[in-house]
């Protein structure tokens, strides 16, 4: 077993740019061309430069492109993982449950409610060291989007799929959130287990009060990000391609509003403390500091010790393809060109 990873992963943003290249290449083809057309008879000129190769520059583009890839991926450090080990490790279990209904559309914290608590929680696993962390994703009914894990690279792969049509059936359930939290905690210990739970707190499927209960008698200590002002905002939609907002059945604009105090209630239930979010403060930062005053938990992990780097060989084959590109010319090859003569003459 091993595993691959890449130790400066965001230089293959890089990679974009051969797209980019391929474009200026053509139209750069196209226009010449279209010059070459006005000097006259496209045939003829042909004939008056024999040796020019149409299909060379094109090969040599593509080799070119090759060799920017190559280069890119090695200078991205690809290391391949050649020793599991098993250790221990001293950390809380973390799971955040997000509200992905449409409330969270509204904008009245930037960009909107949900993107703003998305971009907190990465930040938020950023800082995660010794713990393990889950996501739970939650509207009308409440789904696992990651079970408890300590692989933080695919927390921050799954938490940037989340978006409001995850889960068709709209709501609020949080009471079905804090239940499926317990269950996806991992172990009989919750003693040091902690559910953030993230949302506008507009609940109206369940008695969450009830489950906040429940999770303290078992141990799991609950915090509450509030999202959204209580002053509320509308909730943008798609009509017809076009920018609306959210209307009831009297065609009145829906405003979605915080529900603060029953945010405090549950955190209180649930023995945490209550933030209120806003585009100066994203409340995990405090969150995180409650967190760390929690007694940690030993438990054990696979994880890869040793890495071998493997940069050399994509940026040796990005510097031959390089070389090869240098060397082909852009006029016809000789036994190509002899080549076709045969042919022509059978």
């Amino acid at each position: 077993m091993s595993l691959f990873r890449f130790a400066h992963i965001e230089y293959l943003n890089a990679l974009a740019f051969i797209p980019l290249i391929m474009l200026i290449f053509f139209v750069m083809r196209y226009r010449q061309r279209k010059a070459w057309k006005k000097l006259g008879d496209p045939t003829l000129l042909d004939k008056l430069s024999p040796q020019t190769s149409n299909g060379k520059p094109v090969l040599k583009l593509i080799l070119y492109c090759l060799a920017f890839g190559f280069i890119v991926i090695g200078l991205a450090s690809p290391q391949i993982g050649t020793k599991l080990e098993e250790i221990k490790r001293e950390g809380i279990d973390v799971i955040i449950a997000l509200d992905v209904s449409n409330s969270m559309k509204a904008e009245d914290i930037r960009p909107n409610r949900l993107e703003r608590a998305k971009q907190s929680i990465s930040r938020f696993i950023d800082k995660l060291e010794n713990d393990r962390i889950g996501l739970i994703v939650f509207a009308g009914k409440a789904y696992v989007q990651l079970p408890i894990t300590t692989d933080f690279s695919a927390a921050k792969l799954f938490l940037s799929t989340i978006n409001t049509s995850l889960i068709p059936t709209q709501g609020t359930a949080i009471g079905a959130a804090i239940d499926l939290s317990l269950s996806s905690f991992v172990g009989k210990d919750n003693k040091h287990k902690a559910l953030i739970i993230i949302t506008d707190g507009e609940n109206h499927e369940d008695d969450a009060m009830e489950s906040a209960k429940k999770a303290a008698k078992e141990g799991v200590v609950i915090h509450t990000i509030g999202m959204g002002s209580p002053e509320g905002a509308p909730i943008p939609v798609s009509n017809n391609g076009n920018s609306d907002f959210l209307k009831d059945n009297n065609g009145t604009t829906v405003i979605t509003k915080l529900d603060q105090l029953s945010l405090e209630k549950i955190a209180v239930e649930g023995k945490g403390i209550f933030v209120r979010a806003s585009n100066a403060e994203d409340g995990l930062e405090t969150v995180m500091k409650e967190i760390s005053k929690m007694d940690k938990k030993t438990f054990e992990a696979k994880q890869f010790t040793d890495y071998e780097d493997r940069f050399q060989y994509f940026i040796g084959a990005g510097l031959l393809l390089l070389l090869f590109e240098f060397i082909i010319s852009n006029r016809k090859s000789k036994w190509i060109e002899r080549l076709n003569q045969i042919m022509a003459g059978k």
